[in-house]
């Protein structure tokens, strides 16, 4: 009775065997893990891996047949292609940086300015989030669009035959709806990142008479900036694959990837080349995602 006293031990209440005999416990407990695991892991497999995939294995079959490089040597080879990846890094880089500056202004405003109706407004920014991309660029179209308020308000006060607002369908009226769109990504971390700011700070640096312009910039801006690279990091993610706003503003001459993709796959019939431009979309993707995690980690996001 002492030995198998001294052999058995009490863990939360029930009593267990000393000794090996605990790590037989835990294989039933791993294996209903894995268990658990295999569904989720077996759809994600099914329906997005497979397929992805499969736009990988058609990228490198040419419609001569066979298995080769060549539709990657034809897409890097084309203007079209250069073009297109040159004009989305400048678009998507634009409006990050368009995204930073206008999201970091709006939310001091709204957090350090007290204004009647400031918490709607930040509780709209959680709305915002929620609408798609097209919304906000049909809305321009409403406001800037050739025959939008904007230009029949001018045709009427001046008589003449069309208004001055003609850029939304071109490159700066995507850069435009962009960064309407996408400032409230910028603008939700940094709302959350000054909530968190000790008001104790501010009211020194007041009472030691510094301005409002250095309070910014020595006080504010140091605890935003890891919120400001997780929401700019996010931005340049999301910017990168944008297909609605580019396709419903109508530019002309604006072909990102997803549009490249697009008029390869529908307008020409080329699926090996559409292909190619969808994986060399989607590793880009995929490396800015990967940068966005890191710098939202060590932001605590």
């Amino acid at each position: 009775m002492a030995d198998t006293a001294r052999n058995t031990r009490v863990v939360g209440g029930w009593s267990r065997p000393s000794g090996g005999s605990h790590r037989s416990g835990t294989a039933p407990r791993s294996s209903g893990t894995l268990l658990w695991a295999l569904p989720p892991v077996a759809a994600l497999a099914l329906f997005f891996l497979y397929p992805l995939a499969l736009v990988v294995q058609q990228s490198f079959q040419p419609d001569s047949g066979g298995t080769s490089l060549q539709p990657y040597t034809d897409v890097f080879a084309s203007d079209a292609f250069r073009h297109a990846l040159w004009t989305t890094v400048w678009l998507a880089a634009a409006s990050t940086v368009g995204c930073l500056v206008l999201g970091f202004l709006l939310a001091l405003v709204i957090a350090f300015v007290p204004f009647p109706g400031a918490k709607a407004v930040s509780r709209f920014i959680d709305v915002f989030l929620s609408f798609p991309s097209f919304l906000i660029t049909l809305s321009l179209l409403f406001i800037y669009g050739s025959v939008g308020m904007a230009n029949g308000a001018w045709t009427d006060l001046t008589g003449a035959a069309s208004g001055p607002f003609q850029f939304l369908t071109t490159p700066w009226g995507v850069l435009l709806a962009e960064v309407t769109y996408f400032t409230p990504f910028v603008m939700r971390p940094l709302l959350a990142a000054f909530s968190q700011l000790d008001t104790a700070q501010l009211e020194a640096a007041s009472s030691l008479g510094a301005r409002a312009p250095r309070i910014v910039r020595q006080v504010i801006l140091p605890e935003a900036l890891p919120a400001l690279a997780a929401g700019g990091s996010l931005v340049l993610v999301l910017c990168l694959n944008e297909f609605g706003i580019v396709l419903f503003t109508g530019a002309k001459g604006v072909t990102t990837l997803p549009m490249l993709v697009y008029s390869k796959a529908i307008l020409e019939s080329d699926y090996p080349g559409a292909c190619v431009v969808a994986v060399v979309n989607v590793l880009i993707s995929v490396g800015l995602y990967s940068l966005y995690r890191v710098v939202s980690r060590r932001a605590g996001a």
